[in-house]
This record gives C-alpha cells, structure tokens and sequence, in this order.
C-alpha cells in the first residue's frame, strides 16, 4: 500500500439522471485534478427522486449509472466507488441500492447491496420507507485486496448505525472502508459526524464518507459534510454544505501508527 489523495465527494442529486451525471463528471474532474486516485461518489449519485420514478426508471438509472462509473474509471485512470443506485430485482417490483467500485481499466472490482433500509419517522415530520422499493441485500459487505490502495471496504447510509458491520470489514482486514451517504439534514446535524468517528476509531482505519446536500427534491433535504476521518478519528477533510470535494491523503504509515499506539484490535474478548 502507497500513500495517495482520495475524495469523497458531495453532491445536490436531483430526480434527473442526466443532469446527475453531468454533475457528478463535473466533480470528478475536480477531484482528479487535485491528484485523486480514489473517488468516492454518494448514495442517489445518479437519481435522488421519488421512490415511484426510482422504479420506472430503474433499468436506465442502473444501465447509465455503470456505464457512467466505468467511462470515469478509465477517463481519468481512477479507482472509482458509485455510492449507491437502483439495481432492479429479476422477478420483483423492487430494486438493490447497490454500490459498485471500479478499477482504472473500467473492470468491476465490488459489488454491495445495501443491507439495512431506512424505515424511519424522522422527528422533522418526513416519513422515509426505503422497503417499499428496495430489497435488503443479504450478504455482508465485501473488502477488495488492494496493493496500491489498501483493503478496502464498502457499506452504504444507514448501515453506519450498525457497528457489527463495520467490525466484520475490520475482521477482513480493511484499512479503508467508505461510507457513502444521503443523510438527512435533521439526523445528520446529531449523529453524521460522530457515528464516522466511532466506527473510524473502534476499527482503526480510513472513513472515506461521500454525501448528498441541499434539497434534493419536494421536502427532501440533506446534510452533506462529506468527509474523509483518519484512524484516529481525526477529520482530515469536510466539504461543508455545498457541492464540492473533500480530499485528503491516505498514509499506510498512519495506519500502522495508530494500531500500534492503540492495538485494540488484538485485545478483542468477544
């Protein structure tokens, strides 16, 4: 494993897939010409909408959506991750909210469909039933072996609540695990920043977390403050409230100096 910039990027997704995707090219040209080698894009990147024309437009999002990830990939010649976009299901009416990382060749390196869904009443008054259109995926999340670029792993959103999933990529030996999210603006001011922290520190690695901002459509409205959270829990980069990137430098040196200043990992009783 070297040391490289990667970013974390953070996004306004609007119900348009299009404009979407052009915004998305926008940013990775951003984070690329800062020297990102690994590019992180949000949940909803290429479609943030209503569930109904999530559905409708499902096939054309999930088809456009790879193209688009493996176009970069090899544009730019990057390590890319898609956040999260609809997969329709063979024999349902239901999609995956699927995240898909790419090598530089444009060659699918992981896949992940995202386990927990958000079935919320959020106290703001907005009410979110991710299971109506989207089936949990059963599988834990994968580490991809990198020599270049660390083991990395992948989960999506609402799985950063849920620390045994983050334990089970520490137990696969990952040293970069991306979060990426479209948290609302109501959780997000309490919990974001502090749930990356703790599951950066408790597992001792990177949190590469891209994030969804602003309104996105009808009363949606989202965090952002993507981030990138060192194994210390230190925030090496936060984009703030507004379309942009958070880049920072991933060190292996860093991550040995941490576990060694506090293996805990080696301590585990359970």
């Amino acid at each position: 494993m070297k040391s490289y910039l990667a970013a974390a990027i953070q996004m306004t997704s609007v119900p348009d897939l299009q404009k979407n995707l052009t915004q998305a090219e926008e940013l990775i040209d951003l984070a690329v010409r800062q020297g990102a080698e690994l590019v992180g894009l949000p949940e909803n990147f290429s479609f943030m909408g209503e569930e109904k024309d999530k559905l409708t437009q499902g096939e054309a999002i999930a088809f456009e959506s790879a193209k688009f990830l493996k176009t970069m990939a090899q544009r730019h010649q990057i390590t890319i991750l898609g956040g999260g976009f609809p997969v329709p299901v063979d024999g349902t009416s239901k999609v995956y909210n699927t995240a898909l990382l790419i090598n530089p060749n444009g060659e699918e390196l992981a896949r992940y469909h995202k386990a927990h869904l958000f079935d919320v009443n959020v106290p703001d008054g907005n009410t979110y039933q991710e299971s109506s259109t989207v089936m949990a995926g059963k599988a834990l999340p994968p580490v991809h072996f990198s020599d270049n670029l660390g083991n990395l792993g992948l989960s999506i959103c609402y799985d950063v609540r849920f620390p045994e999933l983050y334990r089970h990529l520490s137990d696969k030996g990952a040293d970069v695990v991306f979060v990426p999210a479209a948290f609302t603006a109501f959780t997000g001011k309490d919990h974001w920043q502090v749930l990356l922290q703790a599951r950066a520190i408790e597992n001792t690695y990177y949190v590469i977390a891209p994030a969804q901002t602003g309104t996105n459509y009808a009363r949606r409205q989202t965090h952002g403050h993507a981030m990138i959270i060192d194994p210390w829990g230190v925030i090496l980069a936060d984009a703030g409230d507004k379309p942009g990137v958070a880049i920072a430098e991933i060190k292996p040196t860093r991550l040995e100096q941490v576990r060694r200043q506090m293996p805990s990992l080696q301590h585990r009783v359970f």
